[in-house]
């Protein structure tokens, strides 16, 4: 594993891991994590890609993890921005660097959104969605539609509003989040356009993507739903092909999946799921 820190057209320092294989297979995958994630919880899958022969990079957006700030507060980041200055970044890097590799790119919850926000998303082979959708809180069970109400229409405005930034953790939502990026999670939930929405305040390249796309939803991902998963699909990514999977609880050993988990080693086994995808070319 080697670190890297790659500097974004504005000036940002983005840090990132490089997993190198010891016999190459001349196959890519880039990484792009969920809100709030850090690139530590990929470590164990990129290595596990990186043992089978893959070259594989993980990075934190501006705001997270290892490229967080030292002070959050008026820190200038959003979710467009992950997309349009960040993820361009790596795919700058990439395809500079790897040229001449088969490249595919895992969008894990927002990090399939963003991929519409960047012309290099073409360049990929594949796309592996994981955990995505468009998140629009009438596309969520009732539980979680109250949830994301009380969470996203008052919680996360008034938090957000007395910080200057939002206190994700403090909610169970992962990390702190650079106030933009809150507001723009609100709009993807709360905005009946979703995904939508991000993509007609900047560039939009989604309509452009015409890859298979491998699609993964877990069975006990309470924030996600088959709705919400079609909307993205047919109406932020039509000209996509998709291939859908349902990864049942009872495919893991602890019987738990969620949203974040099947990143997590004890889910290893679920990891064959898209290792087969992608050699099966």
């Amino acid at each position: 594993m080697e670190k890297l820190v790659l500097t974004t057209q504005d000036h940002i320092a983005i840090t990132a891991h490089l997993f190198l294989p010891e016999k190459s297979n001349g196959k890519f995958l880039l990484i792009n994590s969920a809100t709030g994630v850090r690139q530590h919880i990929y470590f164990s899958f990129a290595q596990f890609f990186s043992d089978k022969g893959f070259t594989v990079i993980t990075y934190d957006y501006r705001g997270i993890g290892l490229s967080k700030p030292n002070n959050m507060k008026g820190f200038k980041a959003s979710m467009r921005i992950w997309g349009s200055e960040d993820y361009k970044t790596l795919t700058t890097y990439i395809k500079t660097r790897f040229s001449d590799y088969e490249k595919y790119c895992l969008g894990h919850s927002v990090g399939a959104l963003i991929l519409g926000m960047n012309k290099d998303s073409e360049m990929f082979k594949e796309l592996i969605f994981v955990g995505t959708q468009n998140a629009f809180v009438g596309n969520l069970k009732f539980r979680t539609k109250i949830e994301a109400y009380l969470g996203f229409g008052i919680a996360q405005p008034v938090t957000t509003t007395l910080l200057g930034y939002f206190p994700a953790n403090w909610f169970g939502l992962g990390e702190s989040l650079p106030k933009n990026c809150a507001y723009d999670w609100r709009t993807l939930i709360l905005n009946k356009k979703s995904t939508n929405g991000l993509l007609e305040k900047i560039d939009d390249f989604s309509k452009e993507l015409t890859q298979k796309v491998f699609v993964i939803r877990a069975e006990d991902d309470v924030w996600l739903t088959e709705k919400g998963v079609r909307s993205l699909l047919n109406d932020t990514y039509p000209n996509l092909k998709p291939t859908y999977r349902l990864v049942r609880v009872s495919e893991s050993e602890k019987r738990e999946i969620g949203h974040i988990n099947f990143f997590r080693s004890f889910n290893k086994k679920l990891w064959n799921i898209i290792l087969n995808e992608l050699l099966d070319k």
